[in-house]
């Protein structure tokens, strides 16, 4: 570029019109503000609850924290069991076509011996390790930790009553569900 443009465009006088695209611009922000409630009066500055600390940072760089690794697990392995169960159920209706007390006392009996071994070592290293984790803040008026969502953080772990919700030991249901 010339000196001379260079003095042209950006002398003492400022920024010259610039180019059309920018006038284009300038024309609609214009308008914009023409409409605006707001102009002419002071905006309200938002606070914002933030800070970022160093901590954060190197903690986002390691990927998911080990309390969200353990709850994605928690989940998958809790879908696993739900399949598995599903299809246990449909079988076992297909067994006692006709027969509602026999599935419901069959069915009552796979729900109690269903072994959860697994996921529930998981939900109790989830109870209790994830405060920590998870840097949970204590509510000073019950003592304990505070609530996520409105509710408590820990998870209840699976057994038969956790079966018996999904899938009710009524031959009906179990029988139109295949």
């Amino acid at each position: 570029m010339e000196n001379w443009e260079r003095e042209r465009i950006l002398g003492e006088w400022g920024v010259r019109d610039g180019t059309v695209r920018s006038q284009a611009e300038r024309r609609k922000l214009e308008q914009d503000l023409a409409d605006n409630p707001l102009r002419g009066r002071a905006v309200r500055q938002r606070v914002r609850n933030f800070t970022a600390d160093p901590q954060s940072y190197v903690t986002s760089l390691g990927g998911p924290l080990p309390y969200m690794q353990r709850l994605r697990q928690i989940e998958e392995e809790a879908r696993a069991h739900e399949e598995r169960l599903a299809r246990a159920w449909q079988e076992l209706a297909a067994e006692c076509r006709g027969d509602a007390a026999a599935f419901a006392r069959r069915w009552e009996r796979v729900a109690a011996g269903w072994s959860f071994l697994a996921v529930n070592a998981l939900i109790e290293r989830h109870n209790r390790n994830f405060p920590a984790e998870s840097r949970l803040p204590m509510d000073p008026k019950t003592g304990d930790f505070a609530l996520i969502a409105g509710k408590p953080y820990w998870k209840e772990p699976l057994g038969a009553q956790w079966v018996l919700e999904r899938f009710p030991p009524v031959l009906a249901l179990a029988a139109t569900a295949a």
